[in-house]
Formats: structure tokens, C-alpha cells, sequence
């Protein structure tokens, strides 16, 4: 098959959804599917030369929509080439532009909402939420009617979908989503990590891993930490991720006022083995969000046997919970002390029986070929059809 990813950018900091486009295309190529990506960047971008596969720039773009006045002619001229086109998130122009150039053609396409339709950003975002119902009924609406399937990365996400919008229709398909299991070396990978940050020898780690925004909790992980973890100085804790709204500054403010500004370290964005040899280090994985999609971080982390401590807003928590391979509470102050406090109160024969439960969870559930067979089908049956 011939298969074209459509997503806003290329950009890895920007967050999971181009990590998930990646491995699963990687996975579709090693099967002798051909594999290009159609992006919103602009042409000159640093970073598309990070890209192992085919990608063209249609950008720049205009507005915060991300309008690019190249998408449409471009995906007209060029879709008989493709057998499938794959979608990428909504609210920007890609979504709406696939649909523009698509409908009156022979080139079926198919849907990854990406969490965009959780009615957390309702309830969060009133203002917003009434602009996108403004927007809504004449153009995202669209795109999910008249897409062959809108993939779902996990049944709560399919569930969720259906509350933010009264008007929707569409063909639901949950088809899973995960990463692939790592390959390096762990002894290297951790020597990496340590030789990054040589202060955090002999610590206990919890690691948070994510961007450093307001929806993720990570003001809940640090005021929990203090109450928690004050008076047991081997306790550090990781704060891994990039900073794209200048919240650190905040956060860091914040740690100051509770007495922990020495005891968490800031590392930006890693990948790589020292990724890696954080996830091998840490204690524990933390993510107490107040809305996440997926969270390929989580799978990571379960990927290294890492117990996963998360909010009951992670849409994957039930299957977490089902397989006993972490702590699930609620996204509050008080859930997020409870996610900590269960942890360190746990005993180290049931630690380890969670680290095993937790390898267990991501191969059953969460390793990405299970999903790029999904997706394979889907896109099979597709081409099959025209």
C-alpha cells in the first residue's frame, strides 16, 4: 500500500501524536508498505531532518489554525497516488484540508482524534470550547462524518469522544496505540543518564516524563512530593520534558516556597538512551494529568517494568488498574499524595511483583505492532474496497 500520514508537524516536541505517526509508519515500511508524511512545517525547518521518512513541508502557515493555502492543491494533485490517507488530530487546518481535497475522490481516509475530543478542554476551556461549536458543525463535523474510520487509541478515549459534541457521527474504531519495547543496551543507558546528572546517584527516583504544561499536574506532583516526601531526603524527583508556555518558571517559584528547589531536577526534553536510562533509574512513573489521551510515555515506562503511578485521567488507567501495574487515584491534591504514600508504604516484594505485572501489561497491551496490525487491516480492507 501506499500510505500518506497528514499531521500539523513534524516536531517531536511538540508531543506524542508525531512519536505514535512514526513508530506505527515504521512498523507499516519494515512490512514493505511505502510510507510519506504530509506536514503544516515550513520547508526550512530544522527539525525535518530528524524524519526517517519522507516528509513534505506545506507550510509555513497563518494564524493559530495553521492555514497553509499549499495543502488542498497539494493533496488534490498528488492523492491518486496514495492508496489510504491517514489523519492526525483536529482543530487545525490539516484535518479540515484532507477533507476538502478527499471527499470527491476515489482516496479513502481515516481519523486519529489524538484525544482532541475529550470534554475536559469543554469544561477547562468554555471560551474555546463555544469557538470550536461555532466551528464545529460546518467543518470537524464533517471530517469525522465522512471519514471511513475514526481510530480510537483506547476505549475511554471512544467513550469520552462522544460528550464534547451533540452533532457526531462516525464509523468508531478502537485500534490501540503503544512504542516499541528498547533496544540499547541498559547498562549504557543508564551510565548515560548518570553521566548527565551525576547528583542523582544513590537517589530515589520518581520520574515524571512529559511537556511541562497546566494539564499535565505536575503543580499537583510538587505540592504532593513536599507533603509526602519532605523528610526523606533519598527521594528526588525528575521533571523530564519540554517547557513550551514558560510554566516551569512557575513550577520552580513554587518548589522554592515548599523547601524542594534542590530536590527536583529540571531536564528538559531527552531521548535517546538517556530516556531511556531515566525510565531504567527512576522508582517510579508519575503522570497525575488532568486529561491524557494515551500517554506514550506510560507505555514507555511499562516497556522497562517501571510501576505507574497515574490519575483516573489518563484514558489507559483501566487498563493499568486491570493488570495491577501501578497506583491509579484521582487528579486532586489529595489522589495525587495518595499515588506517592501508597508507593513508598508499599512493600518491596509487592514493588517487584508490580515491576513484573507492568513488563507484562505493555506486551500484552501496549506493544506498538498490536496496533500497526490494526491499523494495517484497516487500511488493507480500504484498498480493497476501491
Amino acid at each position: 500500500m501506499r500510505v500518506l500520514q497528514v499531521i500539523s508537524s513534524v516536531d517531536r516536541s511538540g508531543g506524542g501524536p508525531i512519536e505514535g505517526v512514526n513508530q506505527l509508519s515504521a512498523i507499516l515500511a519494515s512490512a514493505g508498505h511505502s510510507i510519506e508524511i504530509a506536514s503544516l512545517d515550513p520547508p526550512d525547518a530544522t527539525f525535518l531532518q530528524q524524519s526517517a521518512l519522507p516528509v513534505h513541508p506545506l507550510g509555513p502557515t497563518v494564524y493559530s489554525y495553521g492555514f497553509s493555502a499549499k495543502l488542498i492543491p497539494w493533496l488534490r494533485a498528488n492523492r491518486a497516488r496514495y492508496d489510504a490517507v491517514v489523519v492526525n488530530g483536529l482543530w487545525q487546518f490539516h484535518s479540515f484540508g484532507v477533507w476538502r481535497a478527499l471527499r470527491k475522490s476515489n482516496t479513502p481516509y481515516v481519523l486519529y482524534t489524538h484525544g482532541m475530543l475529550d470534554p475536559w478542554f469543554k469544561r477547562k476551556y468554555p471560551l474555546k470550547h463555544l469557538k470550536k461549536w461555532l466551528y464545529w458543525p460546518w467543518a470537524e463535523y464533517r471530517v469525522l462524518r465522512d471519514a471511513q474510520a475514526v481510530l480510537f487509541t483506547c476505549e475511554q478515549e471512544r467513550l469520552l469522544a462522544r460528550s464534547s459534541f451533540w452533532l457526531y457521527q462516525c464509523n468508531e474504531v478502537v485500534v490501540g496505540l503503544g512504542t516499541s519495547a528498547p533496544v540499547g543496551n541498559p547498562e549504557f543507558e543508564v551510565q548515560d543518564f548518570f553521566k548527565r546528572y551525576p547528583e542523582l546517584r544513590n537517589k530515589k527516583l520518581i520520574l515524571f516524563m512529559g511537556r511541562i504544561h497546566p494539564k499535565k499536574g505536575c503543580d499537583l506532583l510538587i505540592d504532593a512530593f513536599a507533603k509526602v516526601l519532605a523528610q526523606c531526603p533519598l527521594w528526588h524527583l525528575v521533571i523530564a520534558g519540554p517547557d513550551q508556555l514558560g510554566w516551569q518558571a512557575i513550577l520552580s517559584q513554587r518548589a522554592e516556597q515548599v523547601g524542594l528547589a534542590s530536590r527536583i531536577t529540571w531536564t528538559g526534553m531527552i531521548s535517546g538512551a538517556t530516556k531511556w536510562g531515566a525510565l531504567r533509574t527512576a522508582e517510579a512513573f508519575v503522570l497525575p494529568s488532568h486529561q491524557e489521551n494515551f500517554g506514550i510515555a506510560v507505555a514507555e515506562a511499562l516497556a522497562v517494568g517501571l510501576p505507574i503511578l497515574i490519575s483516573d485521567k489518563v484514558n489507559i488507567w483501566r487498563e493499568i488498574q486491570a493488570d495491577a501495574a501501578g497506583i491509579v487515584r484521582e487528579d486532586t491534591l489529595e489522589g495525587t499524595c495518595k499515588l506517592l504514600q501508597s508507593y513508598v508504604d508499599m512493600p518491596e516484594g509487592k514493588i517487584q511483583a508490580m515491576r513484573e505485572r507492568a513488563r507484562a501489561c505493555f506486551e500484552q497491551r501496549f506493544e506498538i505492532r498490536r496496533a500497526a496490525q490494526n491499523l494495517e487491516a484497516i487500511l488493507s480492507r480500504l484498498t480493497s474496497l476501491n
